[in-house]
């Protein structure tokens, strides 16, 4: 049987959620139409349209490397190991395995990414309206040497 992982796993073995997975799509499955889900769903096979969560506060969508999705994909939490052809809309967390492959935008909160993982689209990262900006400043008159005084 395929692994089965969580967003504990991925990436340094630190425990963060438990995927509980309540849906699965076996390898030899093809799903044609928009897909709603709760919960936790795991993907081996192929989707062909929109994927998307009725309570988002509890909602993760894992793809497997042999998984496959063709639309866009609006989940709070994603761990993708294999390929989406669309937009992908993170509210809270995306974890990008070695073998994710992305054609389409990543619209995301937090991410992870690991080595060999592509994004052939933009990255664009959610703003927390709660979380105050970085302070970060840059005076070009006091690195540029020509001080006026």
């Amino acid at each position: 049987m395929a692994q089965l992982f969580g967003i504990s796993g991925l990436f340094g073995g630190r425990k963060k959620h438990a995927a509980r997975i309540e849906s699965l799509i076996g390898q030899q499955t093809t799903i044609n139409g928009d897909l709603v889900f709760s919960g936790g769903l795991h993907v081996n096979g192929t989707i062909v349209g929109a994927v998307s969560c009725l309570e988002k506060a509890n909602a993760t969508l894992t793809v497997s490397v042999k998984g496959s999705i063709k639309g866009n994909v609006n989940v709070p939490r994603v761990i993708l190991d294999g390929v989406v052809t669309g937009d992908v809309f993170a509210s809270e967390h995306i974890e990008l395995a070695a073998n994710a492959r992305v054609h389409g935008d990543v619209h995301y909160r937090l991410i992870e990414m690991a080595m060999g993982a592509e994004v052939n689209g933009k990255l664009v990262r959610i703003t927390d309206p709660d979380r105050p900006p970085l302070a970060l400043t840059h005076n070009s008159s006091e690195d540029s040497g020509n001080n006026p005084e």
